[in-house]
């Protein structure tokens, strides 16, 4: 295999690629609980696997009339347009899942080329820094179908292909596993939320006379990132990295700073992050420590172990702000939509029995989160290498 040719295709000769059009998901897709199929939209690719965490779905019908749209084992999928631009995944399984909009679909040419390989490939940084260079839009980033079927890729032969894969495959495997894992705690620790502070089970089903409404200031500062100048940003690691709204999804920047401002924000593991354009979800900080940009900010709590409660409290006020909010573009949110949040404050000795319980659970998601940065570097170093070695 050392010295073999690799050739250089066009991603668009390897694999066929479509797109749900508008027309087609105005005319046919209707989303509903009750539907077979899931309709895959951007939010539901995360850090190159599916997030099934808050899906749509539709019914068989409705698939049935739209054949080209539909997903099979093999697909990959990639997100063209919107803060998450670039981000893929694979599909495992048959007649399960559809398009939506803002998504497309790569099916590969198998007699050419292995599709996890090629997953591999476009979720790489070398690609990713290719599709970055192509990305237009003026309101929000977008590319082009013509131009992401232009986008190069290089292949060696296919059993080559199939060996990189099964090294690849096995770190995913692991990755995947800690996904798994961290849904499940995060699971749990939402469901001691909503039982204490929802429900009130541990206090009879009824709210202690002694808790209070107040606002969210009452247990959090907001940080605002700060206004970084673009023309310093970098692919070389000068500086430190910086993270944008785009980076939020995966917790990790390809992008540095050399500059320093003053009273800027470096993020770190366990800081509760927000994006404020497009999306407004809280991502408990599992990657690595880097400048909080502008348009994206950190909920600090003030009560030393309190990010449990925290991070569940501003989770649906913030769900609530984007589900209302009406925009032509790109919705927004800001200070005077956080002025708003009112919460229900327990008594100090509820809250450290919560905080008991909760914390662990904190800490090992976010233990997982590093490991999984660890193993996803890893990866995306072992490709080239591999590439470079079987050449």
């Amino acid at each position: 295999m050392k010295n073999e040719e690799w050739k250089e295709y066009k991603l668009g000769d390897v694999a066929f690629i479509t797109k749900l059009a508008g027309f087609e998901f105005t005319k046919y897709i209707q989303y509903n609980n009750s539907g077979e199929i899931i309709a895959l939209r951007a939010l539901n690719i995360r850090n190159g696997f599916l997030d099934l965490g808050d899906v749509k779905h539709i019914s068989q019908s409705v698939s049935d009339l739209l054949p080209r749209s539909k997903l099979f084992k093999g697909d990959i999928i990639f997100t063209y347009t919107g803060n998450g631009y670039g981000d893929c995944t694979i599909i495992d399984q048959n007649d399960k899942y559809h398009l939506a909009p803002n998504i497309c679909k790569i099916s590969v040419n198998q007699n050419i080329a292995d599709p996890y390989f090629v997953f591999s490939v476009i979720r790489s940084s070398f690609f990713q820094k290719q599709v970055s260079n192509y990305v237009g839009g003026s309101s929000q980033p977008t590319i082009p179908m013509e131009t992401i079927r232009k986008l190069t890729i290089r292949l060696p032969s296919l059993a080559t292909q199939k060996e990189i894969t099964k090294i690849l495959s096995a770190l995913d495997d692991k990755i995947e596993l800690n996904n798994a894992i961290n849904r499940n705690l995060e699971e749990q620790a939402q469901a001691i939320f909503k039982s204490w502070f929802v429900d009130f089970e541990p206090f009879g089903g009824k709210r202690p006379s002694d808790w209070e409404k107040t606002n969210i200031y009452n247990i959090a500062n907001i940080i605002y990132g700060a206004p970084f100048s673009s023309k310093l940003f970098n692919t070389e690691k000068n500086g430190k990295p910086i993270y944008r709204i785009r980076d939020l999804k995966d917790q990790h920047s390809d992008v540095y700073t050399p500059e320093n401002i003053e009273d800027a924000y470096l993020i770190q593991p366990k800081d509760i992050v927000v994006g404020m354009d497009g999306e407004f979800r809280p991502y408990l900080w599992g990657g690595e420590p880097g400048w909080l940009n502008q348009r994206v900010c950190v909920f600090e709590n003030k009560r030393p172990k309190g990010k449990a409660f925290l991070y569940f409290t501003i989770k649906p006020l913030l769900d609530k702000v984007e589900k209302t909010q009406v925009a032509t573009t790109v919705i927004h949110i800001g200070k005077k939509d956080f002025d708003k949040f009112e919460i229900l404050l327990p008594s100090n000795d509820v809250l450290d029995k919560f905080d008991e319980l909760t914390n662990p659970i904190i800490d090992q998601i976010v233990s997982k989160r590093l490991e999984n940065k660890r193993l996803a570097n890893l990866r995306n170093d072992l490709l080239p290498k591999l590439m470079s070695n079987l050449q």
